[in-house]
């Protein structure tokens, strides 16, 4: 490696590995060295190779003072082509030797990869809904991506390099020890010159690499919010489009004028270093060469030790930075170790079993219930704060207590931020109770096995959810093993048939983000025939008529009808013209049961229901369609 090289080689380790020192503990390299256990064979190859890479760099300037000295010394032709021969087959080992060591480095690499983003993903799925609604949604796939592979770095590069500069180093020292101690002394003398602008211009282009990344962070969450449907939306309603311009071109500009300092920072550097590495060379060629000339060293020998020199520079000034970046490498661990560590507070107790078989009653006995605090459920880095929030939540579900039989409609209103959605949340265990218990065919939903919950329940949102996927691959999703037949099945009885028919791709057509190619209704009535394909035996409905116009919501209202015959069902409605015929109501005010009955009951009654539906029919109109 030239001496420029190894200017340019030095920069990056510096501005890319200054962010963290902290010391490892040994619990972390423990759990390290058990994601490498798979890989430790391919790791032994690989550093045996790095070995052997580094013995054939130092012997190749060593024949090429030998070819030198033979010719000065008019030897045989036949020892020139013969040593010629032999550094040709260093260079095709060499080259040979480095395919495989990529090919291995390669296979280390992304096999850890693929070890640590399953392991990652697979841990973020069990999560609580609670860590979501708390965490930057950025934050975390940076876990995934930028994290795993600093990771990999530790392997891939940090361990082969540290080895290999360790035998490059030892052995080039040996032999230049052997030719001239004195010329090698001058060398090591030569090296402070070189190592320490190294780290102190590394570090303040790392100070200028981290500004511009917070900049281009903070571009990114623009472009990610403004690009969206829903945010797009927003800036054109509120008429910000040349707020929002100026504000990215103040961003772009502040990135662009470090980018240029940067630039010149590194320039400056560089051609410094490659002076130094110039009077390097000179001084040794100046007294080589008199040692040559008065006898006490060999013309080869000169050459051999300048082939050397830049041979030696390289290993010193990655060994200078080695823990530098053997830390750095290693820290990404405790960043994606630091989201493994965190409990999932929903999981499956030991011996899980599964609902009953048979018709299913849903339970609420004395429920009381709050939202868990941000220490329980988050991190600080991902929700990007200082330190989390420990304070616990404020109790929102008062003493909850009802009864749906197999077959029955439970309806659930109030005012908004009542309760309803947390009840709601708390039956397919989204969230666990404080106090009291959910049951479902009589069985603690906490004694119920996830996958046992998700068959039996079925839910659709206010807002219900679809990929950036196909109409086919979104009804999917509920039941994958659903024929073609099942999925137009559910499509006529969500009354959505007609409209995918008339689609140009049909069931392979493309939904957008979100489901934002679809209006407010067909984007909902398709969650609904997502929900009839997977044919469950509870069924969950907050507020899932509200995005329908009259039309829409009684054709899917006639659907829901007939798909829940013989079904328990919970339906949390605003709407009260749509639950009319439900078995019980309970009015939800404060997180308490205010009142329960059925609509008639409740009329008559004269209290909060009464006041509820006097109020949304108050118009005339209104009260007719009804």
């Amino acid at each position: 490696m030239s001496m420029e090289m190894t200017a340019w080689h030095q920069l990056y380790s510096m501005n890319n590995n200054q962010q963290d020192r902290r010391r490892l503990s040994k619990a972390t390299l423990k759990r390290i060295a058990g994601f490498a256990r798979p890989h430790r064979r391919r790791i032994a190859v690989y550093l045996a190779l790095s070995v052997v890479m580094a013995g054939l760099a130092v012997l190749a300037p060593v024949l090429a003072g030998r070819v030198v000295d033979a010719i000065v010394k008019a030897q045989p032709l036949s020892v020139v082509i013969w040593l010629a021969v032999l550094i040709a087959g260093l260079a095709l080992a060499e080259a040979g030797l480095g395919l495989i060591s990529r090919w291995l480095s390669s296979g280390l690499g992304e096999g850890l990869i693929l070890d640590l983003r399953t392991a990652v993903f697979d841990h973020v799925q069990r999560m609580p809904i609670a860590f979501f609604t708390r965490t930057r949604t950025g934050a975390l796939v940076s876990r995934l991506n930028n994290d795993v592979i600093g990771a990999q770095r530790a392997f891939t590069d940090t361990l082969s390099s540290v080895a290999g500069n360790v035998v490059t180093l030892v052995l080039t020292l040996t032999v230049m020890i052997g030719i001239s101690w004195q010329i090698t002394l001058l060398a090591l003398l030569l090296l402070p010159i070189f190592v320490v602008p190294a780290r102190r211009m590394g570090l303040r282009i790392a100070d200028q690499r981290r500004e511009a990344a917070d900049h281009n962070a903070a571009m990114s969450t623009q472009m990610t919010e403004r690009f969206s449907a829903p945010g797009a939306t927003l800036v054109k309603l509120f008429g910000r489009p040349a707020r929002e311009s100026a504000e990215f071109s103040a961003r772009a500009r502040r990135v662009r004028d470090i980018g240029v300092r940067t630039a010149m920072t590194q320039y400056f550097f560089v051609t410094a270093l490659t002076l130094v590495s110039a009077l390097a060379l000179a001084l040794v060629y100046g007294l080589g060469g008199f040692y040559a000339l008065s006898g006490q060293l060999d013309p080869g020998s000169v050459v051999a030790l300048a082939l050397l020199l830049t041979r030696l520079y390289a290993p010193l000034t990655s060994l200078a930075s080695a823990r530098v970046d053997v830390m750095s490498a290693l820290v990404s661990f405790e960043r994606v170790f630091e989201v493994l560590d965190l409990e999932p507070l929903i999981k499956d107790r030991p011996g899980a079993r599964a609902v009953p078989d048979g018709p299913v009653t849903v339970e609420f006995d004395d429920v009381r219930f709050a939202y868990p605090s941000a220490d329980k459920v988050s991190l600080a880095s991902l929700e990007e704060v200082a330190t989390l929030d420990s304070r616990g939540g404020e109790r929102v579900l008062h003493g909850i207590s009802f009864t749906a039989e197999p077959g029955q409609m439970i309806a659930l209103v109030g005012s908004s931020g009542a309760g309803k959605s947390t009840i709601a949340q708390l039956l397919p265990r989204l969230y666990d109770v404080d106090e009291g218990t959910v049951r479902l065919g009589g069985v603690d939903v906490r004694d119920l096995s996830s996958d046992s919950i998700r068959k039996t329940l079925g839910m659709v949102t206010q807002d219900g959810h679809l990929f950036h996927d196909s109409i086919r691959g979104n009804l999917l999703f509920a039941r994958p093993e659903a024929t073609e037949e099942e999925i137009w099945d559910a499509l006529r009885r969500a009354r959505l048939s007609a409209l995918v028919e008339s689609l140009p791709d049909k069931l392979d057509t493309v939904v957008g983000e979100r489901g934002y190619r679809l209006s407010g209704g067909e984007r909902q009535r398709l969650t609904i025939a997502r929900l009839l394909l997977a044919k469950p035996q509870v069924v969950i409905l907050d507020e899932a008529t509200a995005a329908l116009d009259s039309t829409s919501e009684a054709a899917v209202q006639a659907a829901l009808a007939e798909a829940l015959d013989g079904r328990t069902a919970v339906v949390i409605a605003h709407r009260l013209s749509t639950i009319r015929a439900a078995d019980q109501i309970l009015v939800i005010e404060d997180g308490r049961v205010a009142e329960r009955g059925t609509h008639e009951e409740l009329l008559a009654a004269g209290g909060r229901y009464e006041e509820l539906y006097r109020t949304q029919f108050a118009d005339p109109t209104i009260s007719a369609a009804a």
